[in-house]
This record gives C-alpha cells, sequence and structure tokens, in this order.
C-alpha cells in the first residue's frame, strides 16, 4: 500500500441503518487538527487469527516468557460459536459478504463519499489510513462516528473492527496528543523482549483509547543483512525486527504480547515473508521471491505468532516461485490453504495485503481480485479505496449464488471474522 512517510524533526436494509449523520461527523472531523506529509501514504508500506479468546481490556497478564510471547487464547469456545451462529443465521447475503471488507478511511479527515460506499455495502470493519495528529480524544470521535454506521442484526448491531497501521518509525498512521512516537521496528528489536512487550502495551493501551481494535502489525519479515535497504518494502523503512529468524520470532512475539495483554488484536505480516525481495507490491508489479520454501526458517516468526494465539494473518501480493509459482501470495490455494491453513494450523482470519490500489494487481479487475482471493482461501480483502468494494462484492455475491461449495466456503470466512470480533466485545447476543 501507499506510505505516507513520516517526517520527524532530526532525530441492510435502509430501515436498520444507525448511525452518526454524515455532516454531523464532517462536523466534527472539520475541528481536528491534520498534519499530513507529503509523498507517499503509510499504507504503502504494508507491502501491509481468530484468537479463541482475548483477555479483558485492562486485566493483568502473566509474567512474560523469555521470548515474550504470548500463550493461546483459553477463552471457551462454546459461547463464542453460539453467538456468532446465532447473528450469521440473521444475516442477508449481503451483510455476509460486506463483513468480508476492510475498507480505507483517512484518519484526520474522513470522506462522506467514502463512508456512505462502506455503509451501502455493509462492510464490516474499517481502516484508517493516511496520517493523523489529532491524538487520541479527536480520533476517539471519529471512530464512534463510523461505530454508529454498523448493521444491525435481529435488533443487535454487529460491531466494527477498526484498524491501523501503528508499527513505529515511519509507519505511523495515528499521532498527536496522547500517542507515543514510537520507533521504528530495528530499534525495537534491540530492546529486551521485557522491555518491548511493556511498551507495547502502552501503545496499545492509547490505540484503545482512540477507539482502534486491529493493529496491522508487528512486521515477521526477516530481511537478511545481506539485502539490508535494497529491500525495499522493508529493509529500506527499517521495519524488520531483525535480520535472522530469532529476534524477529521474539521480537513479535513481545509486541503481540503486549497488545494482547491491554486488548487489542495484531496482524502477523507480510506471510510468507517480504524479507527476500526488491521491489514494493504497492507500487510495483511482478514482485518475486525466488529464495523462500515452505521449510524456510525465515517462516518461524509467523509459525510462533500462530502458536501463540495471533488472530490475524495478512499475506503479501509477492510471488513465491518456490512455493507456488503461478499465482501471487493472495491468490494461492498453496500458499493460504496448504501452507498458512494446513501446514501452519493457522484458523484466524486471513486478511489480504491492499488489493485495491497496488500495482501488484492492477492486472486484474477488482471483481477478480476478490474471487481469487476468496476462492483461495481469503477471509478479509483489505483496500484503501473503498471504490471498489461494489464490484468486488456484487461479484462474490453472484459466485455464492452459483455455487454451494463458495458459498460454504464464504459462510466460514465470515464466521472466522464474527469469532474475532465476539472475542473482542463487537457482538452482541442474546
Amino acid at each position: 500500500m501507499r506510505i505516507r512517510v513520516r517526517q520527524r524533526p532530526r532525530s441492510r436494509r435502509t430501515a436498520l441503518r444507525t448511525g452518526v449523520p454524515l455532516t454531523t461527523l464532517a462536523l466534527a472531523v472539520a475541528g481536528c487538527g491534520a498534519s499530513v506529509t507529503p509523498g507517499t501514504t503509510t499504507t504503502s508500506l504494508r507491502n501491509t487469527v481468530a484468537t479463541q479468546g482475548t483477555p479483558t481490556p485492562g486485566a493483568t497478564s502473566p509474567t512474560p516468557s523469555p521470548t515474550g510471547t504470548a500463550t493461546a487464547h483459553t477463552a471457551p469456545m462454546a459461547t463464542a460459536t453460539s453467538c456468532t451462529d446465532q447473528i450469521l443465521a440473521g444475516m442477508t447475503t449481503a451483510q455476509r459478504v460486506g463483513q468480508l471488507f476492510m475498507g480505507g478511511v483517512n484518519a484526520a479527515k474522513p470522506d462522506q463519499a467514502q463512508l456512505r460506499i462502506l455503509r451501502d455495502n455493509h462492510v464490516g470493519s474499517v481502516m484508517l489510513t493516511g496520517r493523523s495528529s489529532a491524538g487520541t480524544a479527536a480520533t476517539r470521535k471519529i471512530v464512534d462516528g463510523f461505530r454508529g454506521q454498523a448493521d444491525r442484526v435481529g435488533g443487535k448491531q454487529v460491531g466494527l473492527v477498526v484498524a491501523t497501521d501503528q508499527e513505529g518509525g515511519k509507519v505511523q498512521v495515528l499521532n498527536g496528543p496522547g500517542f507515543s512516537a514510537m520507533p521504528n521496528g530495528v530499534t525495537q528489536g534491540k530492546k529486551s523482549t521485557t522491555m518491548l512487550r511493556a511498551e507495547a502495551a502502552i501503545w496499545a493501551q492509547q490505540l484503545k483509547r482512540a477507539g482502534v481494535d486491529l493493529n496491522l502489525a508487528p512486521v515477521a519479515d526477516v530481511v537478511p543483512a545481506s539485502l539490508g535497504t535494497r529491500n525495499i518494502p522493508i529493509g529500506s523503512f527499517q521495519r524488520e525486527y531483525g535480520n535472522t529468524p530469532g529476534p524477529v520470532t521474539s521480537h513479535t512475539g513481545a509486541f503481540a504480547a503486549g497488545f494482547k495483554q491491554s486488548g487489542v488484536m495484531t496482524t502477523l505480516k507480510h506471510f510468507p515473508g517480504l524479507g527476500q525481495v526488491i521491489g514494493n507490491t504497492d507500487t510495483t508489479a511482478n514482485v518475486v521471491d525466488s529464495v523462500t520454501t515452505s521449510t524456510s526458517a525465515s517462516l518461524d516468526p509467523f509459525k510462533s505468532g500462530i502458536q501463540a494465539g495471533s488472530p490475524f494473518v495478512m499475506v503479501s501480493s509477492a510471488t513465491y516461485n518456490k512455493i507456488d509459482a503461478q499465482h501471487i501470495a493472495a491468490f494461492s490455494p498453496t500458499v493460504i490453504g496448504q501452507l498458512l491453513r494446513g501446514q501452519m494450523g493457522f484458523k484466524g482470519v486471513v486478511i489480504s495485503d491492499d488489493i485495491g490500489n497496488a500495482v501488484a494487481v492492477r492486472s486484474f479487475t477488482p471483481a477478480q481480485r476478490a474471487l481469487n482471493f476468496t476462492s483461495a482461501g481469503g477471509d478479509m480483502i483489505l483496500t484503501v479505496r473503498p471504490d471498489v468494494i461494489p464490484a468486488m462484492a456484487q461479484a462474490i455475491q453472484t459466485r455464492m449464488g452459483q455455487d454451494a461449495s463458495y458459498r460454504a466456503k464464504i459462510d466460514d470466512s465470515v464466521r472466522r471474522i464474527l469469532d474475532a470480533k465476539h472475542n473482542v466485545g463487537l457482538l452482541q447476543c442474546s
């Protein structure tokens, strides 16, 4: 996705829709200052599992392990399953399909037309994009407006997942009063895992106060020292925790554990790794990794994070010649179905990198992108451009009406998304 580089000083039905009127929301936003740095957007750096339970916000966390890795979630699945099934059973096809999308909205000044697209298409998740210096309180007002337009099923609101890119360094969307200036991944990787976990818990509390449920971080990519800054998507921005699997594994685990402690979900990205590529899939087509295999040690950070209960995994839009040379990872049944789901046992939400605006997918129509990703086993489609959602949603609905097995696959994806929402208190059930 396109990046907005942070320049630091040297150093439904219609009757069921509810929510803050767009005019009111616009007025609230107009009072929130924002500093947007010229250049590409932060989201471009993201070339960016439903947990089986999330601790109650504010609950005391167990003592960190030596590696800082979180332990698996243990919330009872019977409750989540019954609640999820109850909501799913009451959804229209359009509402189910809407849950598959995460649409981008500018964090500093949301666009009314984009908000309308999200509402009209029953979109279940929102990503705050760009750059905001408004602070936690002002951001919370904006987020509360988003939440108000969430769909209702059986009189109960199906809460929106609100996400953002808050890695640190040049990838930090939300800034201003109440937000820390987070260091980049390389600097985080030099801290002890105990310290990083403690700091991550504070960063997560700040996001929670701003109304954010999901951080599209940590970066689990291993960039070899021999490649370094020639690795454009990760190394050139110092987003990596280290140059070998060991420190990347321990520090992604510590980061995720701190966020889990504070009740904010995290996303391991960009599976199966962008550490061995040169090009950025947001700005370059045909980005290829000719090194990574299904047994490479560089997969260890993902494997460890999945075992620890990471709720989301983001799949990259590069091609991995030694895993599946015929498809980009986001469109690959081998990468998603066999490697991520099968070999690694991931049972949470598989989210795409941006497939709304990225150059890597420009040769496909929006409809083809949506069908390719969901057919390969992906669950949530991330697009920084909400305007492509109607074509994507229509293509999915049409295929669901033609193919019973595809419809079942979509229902499975919606269940995983609703489970993730249930685990962070975004579903209301009887």
